[in-house]
């Protein structure tokens, strides 16, 4: 597997560490771009065991979720078990989307919409063919960010589960580069509007460019360089 952009060196070890001690940090991210106000130590507070007041008992489950579905990622790559498999990552559902979505742990059974586009997702029926044609697709492809990128983003396009869909396909995208020893990319809050306007440009056309670069620049300059050395 290659890293063509930074000419980082893959290293597992290092990535694990790396992405361990970002936890609380991955969490945060998530749970406020789903606009759930948790500052970094309440998350911090919460994933030590000790609710934190003035939050929703619900929030504070979705981002015991969030931190659950982490901590299996980072079991299956220790094992050796990560994969880009139906069954896994309807594993991976049933945990991070435990008591939120409709339905969890299996690819939604009917039709939805998103927000703020015409563009439809495509029908039930279609989502296992789509996805071993997905998982298909990102195995030839070389550099392992834009195998990565391209899982999280077709995994966002088809909407395979009725919630909980782009949180998915970030865990599948940083589960294939912790696997492969790359950093993960951690999408900050601070530039939610950025991302939102790409992805709604994304759905309608389908291209990948602006997603790509944008992710890209998402990654921590600082771990770039620690996994250089």
């Amino acid at each position: 597997m290659v890293e063509t952009h930074w000419n980082m060196k893959p290293d597992k070890a290092k990535a694990m560490m790396l992405a361990k001690r970002q936890l609380a940090e991955f969490v945060c991210e998530a749970v406020n771009l789903e606009g759930i106000n948790f500052t970094l130590p309440e998350i911090q507070t919460l994933l030590d065991g000790i609710t934190v007041g003035g939050h929703k008992v619900a929030d504070q489950q979705i981002a015991l979720n969030q931190a659950d579905t982490w901590r299996k990622v980072f079991e299956l790559i220790e094992k050796d078990q990560f994969k880009i498999t139906l069954e896994q990552i309807c594993e991976l559902h049933r945990i991070a989307a435990r008591d939120e979505a409709l339905e969890w742990g299996k690819f939604r059974s009917g039709g939805v919409t998103i927000s703020g586009t015409d563009y439809m997702p495509p029908r039930a029926a279609s989502l296992p063919e789509l996805f071993e044609k997905m998982a298909d697709e990102a195995s030839r492809i070389p550099d392992i960010y834009d195998r990565a990128i391209h899982l999280f983003l077709t995994m966002a396009r088809c909407q395979f589960f009725y919630d909980v869909n782009k949180r998915m396909g970030r865990f599948v995208m940083n589960g294939l580069l912790l696997s492969c020893g790359f950093p993960a990319i951690n999408l900050p809050a601070k530039r939610q509007l950025e991302f939102n306007q790409l992805m709604l440009a994304f759905y309608e056309t389908g291209d990948q460019r602006q997603m790509n670069a944008f992710l890209r620049s998402c990654l921590d300059g600082k771990v770039i360089e620690i996994m250089k050395e």
